[in-house]
């Protein structure tokens, strides 16, 4: 791997990297604790969209993982800042009960009068029939936004389909694309380079999603590690186009790829 002239920070993904349900990947702490001891700045970006930031802070210090609450950005925060920027408009979140508590200071409305339709994760809620009803608001001038757009995430039980398939089906059905929040958006990778205060070729991503993680990052110059675990496939990874600046067993080797071992 080439490495940065000036290494100052990294994006690191959450849920498939440093853990994978409640259990954290194996070296991964210790890992952690290496490259922040070393100065490297650190912003943890994560599409998930079923916690709270208060609630996500948790489960990662309950798991001994050394991340600051500061240093979290995460798809909802994303949404939270585009709407705050847009005073006066109106939105209808569908979003899990704990990450609506993130959202207090937000005017919300019934989904018939939404300027924007917020969709996250909501689990078994999102049914046809509030599909309908989405599409219908769209139809009629409503603006969808997307957390994110994952195909599938990783659980100790295997695979799971992610809410991607339902944002492209709106997509396809309205004819009109959604705004997403988190990875891959670029606005996403901006807000985070902006919070390090550094430049694109000072800062490497490090994600287990080819797509989200290392596609996104690429787009706006920033060097990708892929991981072989979370949703790691190799089969996805072969039939990408996407080639990441390397590939590493699990976060527990980053310290050694960049000569910090």
């Amino acid at each position: 791997m080439t490495l940065p002239n000036a290494l100052k920070a990294l994006i690191i993904d959450l849920d498939g990297v440093l853990f994978v349900d409640q259990e954290p990947v194996e070296g991964a702490t210790e890992a952690l604790v290496r490259l922040k001891t070393a100065g490297l700045n650190c912003r943890f970006a994560t599409n998930t969209s079923t916690l709270s930031s208060e609630a996500l802070h948790r489960k990662l210090l309950d798991m001994g993982l050394p991340v600051e609450r500061h240093e979290i950005l995460s798809a909802p925060a994303a949404v939270h800042r585009y709407l705050r920027e847009r005073p006066g408009s109106s939105c209808c979140l569908l979003l899990a009960e704990d990450v609506r508590t993130d959202f207090k200071d937000i005017p919300q409305v019934e989904l018939e009068q939404a300027d924007f339709v917020v969709l996250g994760d909501i689990g078994d809620a999102l049914t046809r029939g509030l599909l309908d009803a989405v599409f219908n608001r769209l139809m009629n001038g409503g603006q969808l936004l997307a957390v994110h757009k994952n195909r599938f995430w990783q659980t100790r039980t295997g695979l799971r389909m992610d809410i991607g398939g339902f944002v492209a089906a709106l997509e396809y059905a309205t004819g009109r694309a959604a705004q997403v929040m988190g990875k891959p958006s670029a606005d996403f990778f901006r807000i985070a380079l902006a919070d390090l205060g550094a430049d694109s070729s000072e800062v490497i991503m490090v994600g287990d999603d080819i797509d989200a993680d290392i596609g996104g990052a690429q787009r706006l110059g920033i060097r990708g590690v892929l991981t072989r675990t979370g949703k790691f496939r190799q089969t996805y990874v072969d039939a990408s186009k996407i080639h990441p600046a390397a590939i590493i067993a699990s976060f527990r080797e980053l310290p050694a790829l960049l000569g910090l071992e």
